[in-house]
């Protein structure tokens, strides 16, 4: 019996673990009725939330997701979807404007099939649009009926309070939720992110809990070669031969003999170790496949032991990122070095 968990404070129930549809499309998996059985699947174990992005496939996750939940499944599932990523050629199809959101929100409503979105977030944060900009057109949404909740994605500590203050002092609807990247090999949300969603009351539903793969059991110290279709596009993650990505690598050797001798398989071992942190609502599975939906179901009823959990902080210490390149968001003031140096300054000879 799946144990509900609270969203935040909204009154909402959510299941432990949510099925992210970011592989469903030409991105992944292009087959639409192997996408629909598995989210059917998923629903069937007892989980309520599916989470997906227009950016997903440009749009085809959203469409595999509606098809899935057309003809009366649509009413019992906790639906997200985000905005932000580039969806054309247009120099303003994409982004956080009011302009952009309240065109680009339409659209995931009709490839969704529904005329609401429970959870709208803002899936990335965006430094030259003003944040009340963004909060102003969701607020709306809110207050049309076109979505029930904000959430953000990646958004550094800073920004999730200035979203309280906005929403405090000028009117918006809240943010009720976080969605951060987080794992075992990628612990820095642990610093100041889940304890500001926790003064704040925000759910957080983290992305990402086997570390794009990582901790799936197909990667090991010999490796040499990628082995992710992701390699190609996001070397600096996956490609077991940068300095960063060995040190991942000798960390899940130790955490699969960790997870051997609790009796566990790794992928579980993973997922559970999300799901203990207290400020963690909903893990974030993104399966291709229906093997892979079913390896990972059944994490949520697993409690680690203190000693498990001592473990892996030995392994891989609390607020530890082993690989900068896992963070999610790096802000222009680290990307762009013309933000860290004075400009037009006569250097000193």
């Amino acid at each position: 019996m799946t144990q509900y968990r609270p969203f935040g404070r909204t009154g909402v129930k959510v299941s432990p673990l949510t099925l992210g549809a970011m592989n469903f499309g030409a991105r992944a998996n292009p087959d639409h009725e192997d996408g629909i059985r598995i989210i059917h699947r998923a629903l069937d174990a007892g989980i309520n939330v599916v989470d997906t992005a227009d950016t997903y496939s440009q749009g085809e996750s959203e469409i595999v997701v509606g098809k899935a939940l057309a003809g009366g499944r649509r009413d019992d599932v906790f639906l997200a979807s985000k905005v932000h990523h580039r969806m054309g050629d247009d120099v303003n199809h994409f982004g956080n404007s009011r302009r952009w959101i309240v065109r680009e929100v339409e659209h995931s409503l009709r490839r969704l099939q529904t005329d609401h979105i429970d959870l709208y977030q803002v899936h990335r944060p965006e430094t030259d649009t003003d944040f009340d900009e963004t909060l102003g057109a969701l607020t709306d949404l809110v207050r049309q009926g076109k979505i029930r909740y904000i959430g953000t994605s990646c958004f550094p500590p800073s920004a999730i309070v200035e979203g309280q203050w906005i929403a405090q002092r000028r009117g918006r609807e809240r943010v009720v939720s976080e969605q951060p990247p987080y794992s075992i090999l990628n612990r820095g949300i642990e610093r100041e992110v889940l304890p500001v969603a926790q003064q704040h009351g925000l759910a957080v539903i983290p992305w990402s809990p086997l570390a794009g793969g990582w901790l799936s059991g197909r990667y090991h110290r010999d490796l040499t070669e990628p082995i992710s279709l992701r390699a190609a596009r996001q070397p600096g993650r996956f490609d077991p031969a940068l300095p960063a990505n060995q040190v991942k690598l000798a960390a899940v050797e130790q955490l699969t003999e960790l997870a051997a001798e609790a009796g566990l398989s790794l992928i579980h071992l993973a997922l559970a170790f999300v799901l203990e942190h207290p400020a963690v609502t909903s893990a974030i599975i993104g399966p291709r496949t229906l093997e892979h939906l079913e390896s990972q179901l059944g994490a949520e009823k697993l409690t680690l032991s203190q000693d498990v959990l001592d473990r892996i902080d030995e392994i891989v210490p609390p607020g530890t990122i082993l690989n900068q390149a896992d963070a999610g968001y790096q802000p222009p003031s680290i990307t762009d070095p013309a933000q860290r140096r004075r400009q037009g300054v006569t250097p000193a000879r």
